[in-house]
């Protein structure tokens, strides 16, 4: 499903590349896509490839693929907005993409396999996965030639500014991220992200 969604949305010179941290145990956990609510999937991306299942699992989060029950939250607003804008997935990756800097999700051992993101893992372990991750943000950099770099949140804009930090041919900027965990998605985040869009120069006010 990966390769499916990277062959379709990403095989082409793009406007704005858009950052995320890592998978969420509902959306990419399952599928494999970025931010990747089921429904969003499904019917603006229109993907729908086999999903295998890890080697070890964690028991308290099965990989359903397709069939899982949960939604996922930053995934449905995210790409609700981009369907809302565009229209239609060809039309949105004519100018943008949408990818996580880390294609890794880490959950506790306990029961409640709670999500870690990589800005949480012990030093070592963080920086030998960032390395990797940046080489890989890079290549996606040259092979796309965005001229916006978005992050989605504070941390995936910070690893954006290191990765090009020498290079003044881009315009970085940052949304604010959707999770529900995030105070400041709860209230009004699809009109504070379309004006984060448009003062960035990125959409055309209305």
């Amino acid at each position: 499903m990966h390769e499916a969604y990277l062959r379709t949305y990403l095989s082409h010179p793009i406007q704005a590349l858009m950052l995320g941290m890592n998978p969420g145990p509902f959306g990419m956990a399952q599928n494999g896509i970025p931010f990747g609510e089921v429904g969003a999937v499904k019917q603006f991306l229109k993907l729908d490839e086999p999903i295998g299942k890890p080697s070890i699992e964690h028991p308290s989060r099965p990989v359903l693929g397709m069939t899982v029950q949960r939604s996922e939250v930053s995934g449905r607003r995210l790409w609700a907005l981009m369907e809302e804008h565009y229209t239609s997935a060809d039309a949105f990756a004519k100018e943008m993409a949408i990818v996580n800097y880390c294609p890794l999700v880490f959950m506790e051992r306990s029961k409640y396999a709670k999500n870690i993101t990589p800005d949480k893992l012990p030093k070592v372990e963080r920086m030998a996965l960032e390395a990797i991750c940046d080489r890989y943000l890079m290549d996606l950099i040259t092979l796309l030639e965005p001229t916006y770099l978005i992050g989605v949140g504070t941390y995936a804009l910070k690893k954006l500014e290191q990765v090009v930090s020498h290079d003044s041919r881009y315009i970085l900027g940052s949304i604010i991220h959707p999770s529900p965990a995030n105070p400041q998605a709860n209230r009004n985040w699809k009109e504070k992200t379309q004006q984060q869009l448009i003062a960035l120069g990125i959409w055309k006010d209305a």
